[in-house]
């Protein structure tokens, strides 16, 4: 038996998000479901020597086809993922959660004469307000008895109550502050009422505002010398803020709804597709579509829904009462009476904006993100693929042999200022990151004689034979692209000309319809959507661009950097604060004393130099 299992993927694939795993078996059926704070780290360990894993993980695995994940936002998403799915497909290796049993809440039945607060799993509680639901019952536990300090609502058992009432004997949380005590009327029931009402407001909304008044507070009652009043406040404050990150849930009502998320460029689309039924994720899919033909957003919508809902007639699959797009297509009004007739009924078909729908919307983009940039990769990553696209791009360009080292130009600034150039190498179809170069760009015009320079200045280690330091930047090229149109590309090529080079061809390639341009030619060369030749040429234009605006803003931050280094009173340790806090130098420029003055080490007086230097320099 072999040591490794044949669908182990690559390491490099799985992204380090957060998310939930599926193993399935040949048959598609799901063998094992899974969640991870960093699925590549918790993946990885089931890929070990078969001959180290424990029994019943290696039956597992030996008995599985294939791997899958869905990336969510939070361990706790993740959570809540799989616990749905291990009760929908019940899959035979798992063990947790199959005792039926829900997930733990906070509840206070804010419509009783005397609320209570508790910890339950049942939602049929009425009147009650719910907050949750939470991973385990010792973390509601632990925050209902924190909160409790600071919003003393009666915690006990109608029984436990009453007989209170009775002895008019308050309990011990009475008297160690953790309840008002309304049994013995050492608080009326309508003050309890509205502490319990404050104690929902707080829940629910995480009031930042009032915790930081209680800091303030705090501090003035220190500075008065009234201490006990400052314990106090300070107990408060410690507590809430303990409690003031709030869980979120995927959907807190029994939504049934279809979210897309969609991520594409020029060429390709990945979809996220969460089915949602219930208020429950009850499934996720995904996958990739090239496009044919250039298509908007819009357009992409709306050729999604058509071929998902497609077999809606034959009861294939389902429509739900909502769909939730990233966008709306033009003939939305027609899309949604089309819907409606398969559903049967009415069909909101919209974009989600705010709360639980448009955070799941995220995590479906990002989903959808990560598919296409895999998609990317391993289209790259394939030699047949590559051998393919330099064979294509050989004869659409009547090339006498295939280009195996391609160089890509690009140019970068901000409003003119700050020019940085380009350099991207390709060899074999493979990007060569240590051959990357950067040019920076004193004076120019416009992109046109950016790119002549750039060009000018690359091509003398090729005209003069004038070494490299690390003998890679005199390598010959088989062909040279420079992102833009005809203006860019007859400046590279009058770079050629002036520098005596003429056996080797350039090219641009535009953005706009992805077109390929020849030097003097008045007409573009457009290579067929969906081939290997147009991938690898935008997989260059991408990468230089990329490399480009990289460059331009560390020369952004370097520069910042330096002028504030020439200020008294900054260091180092200071002015990595004030960028990481403005996260650019344009910010930086435009940002008040008192902005200024909000950065840890940096006071008023300090934040007034700082601007009044920055005002200098402008």
């Amino acid at each position: 038996m072999a040591n490794e299992v044949s669908f182990r993927p690559k390491t490099g694939d799985i992204p380090t998000n957060p998310g939930v795993y599926r193993f399935v078996d040949s048959n598609g059926r799901v063998l094992y479901v899974g969640k991870a704070k960093n699925l590549r780290a918790r993946l990885s360990s089931y890929f070990a020597p078969l001959n180290s894993l424990q029994e019943k993980t290696r039956r597992m695995i030996t008995s599985a086809a294939d791997v899958n994940w869905t990336i969510v936002k939070s361990e706790f998403e993740a959570l809540q993922l799989e616990f749905t799915w291990i009760k929908e497909f019940d899959p035979p290796f798992n063990v947790r959660f199959k005792d039926d049993k829900s997930y733990p809440y906070l509840a206070i039945t804010l419509g009783d004469e005397v609320p209570r607060a508790m910890v339950t799993r049942s939602r049929d509680i009425k009147s009650a307000k719910y907050f949750g639901p939470y991973t385990n019952s010792w973390a509601v536990r632990e925050t209902l008895d924190t909160l409790l300090k600071v919003y003393p609502v009666r915690s006990c058992s109608t029984g436990v109550y009453k007989r209170a009432q009775q002895t008019n004997r308050a309990c011990l949380l009475a008297d160690i502050g953790k309840c008002s005590a309304p049994c013995v009327k050492r608080i009326s029931p309508e003050e309890h009422k509205k502490v319990a009402k404050e104690f929902a407001e707080f829940m629910q909304s995480g009031d930042e505002d009032y915790v930081e008044s209680l800091k303030v507070r705090m501090n003035q009652a220190s500075e008065n010398q009234q201490y006990e009043l400052a314990a106090k406040l300070r107990d408060d404050f410690t507590a809430l803020e303990t409690v003031l990150e709030k869980s979120t849930v995927v959907f807190t009502d029994q939504t049934d709804a279809d979210l897309f998320g969609i991520a594409d460029d020029e060429l390709t689309a990945a979809v996220s597709l969460f089915r949602v039924r219930g208020g429950r994720v009850r499934g996720a899919r995904g996958w990739v579509v090239d496009k044919e033909i250039e298509r908007s957003t819009e357009e992409l919508v709306e050729y999604l829904l058509q071929n998902v809902y497609a077999d809606a007639l034959r009861g294939i699959v389902d429509v739900p009462k909502e769909i939730l797009v990233p966008t709306l297509p033009a003939d939305s009004q027609a899309l949604t009476q089309w819907l409606g007739e398969l559903r049967g009924s009415k069909v909101d078909l919209r974009v989600p904006q705010r709360g639980d729908k448009r955070a799941l919307a995220e995590t479906a983009y990002t989903n959808a993100k990560h598919a296409l940039g895999l998609y990317k990769l391993k289209r790259t990553a394939d030699f047949t693929a590559r051998s393919d696209a330099l064979s294509q791009i050989q004869a659409a360009l009547h090339l006498e042999t295939a280009p195996l080292r391609i160089e890509c130009f690009d140019i970068s600034h901000l409003a003119g200022t700050g020019i940085v150039g380009s350099m991207v190498v390709f060899e074999d179809g493979l990007p060569k990151k240590s051959q990357y170069r950067k040019f920076n760009i004193e004076n120019s015009a416009d992109d046109t004689e950016s790119i002549y320079q750039v060009l000018t200045r690359r091509l003398k280690y090729l005209a003069d034979g004038v070494p490299d330091n690390d003998n890679k930047f005199s390598y010959r090229p088989g062909l040279l692209v420079v992102d833009g149109g005809q203006p860019q590309v007859n400046a590279a090529a009058r770079a050629l000309v002036d520098s005596g080079i003429k056996d080797i061809r350039v090219v641009g390639l535009a953005k706009r319809l992805e077109e390929i341009w020849l030097p003097g030619e008045s007409f573009p060369l457009i290579l067929p959507r969906g081939t290997e030749a147009l991938f690898m040429m935008q997989r260059l234009r991408d990468e230089a661009h990329r490399f480009a605006i990289t460059a331009q803003r560390k020369q952004r931050k370097s520069a910042i950097a330096s002028e504030l280094g020439q200020i008294e009173g900054l260091g180092d340790k200071r002015i990595k604060a004030l960028l990481k806090r403005f996260g650019s130098a344009k910010r930086l420029r435009v940002a008040t004393v008192e902005e200024i003055s909000e950065v840890a080490g940096i006071g008023f007086n300090l934040a007034a130099t700082i601007r009044d230097r920055l005002d200098e320099q402008s």
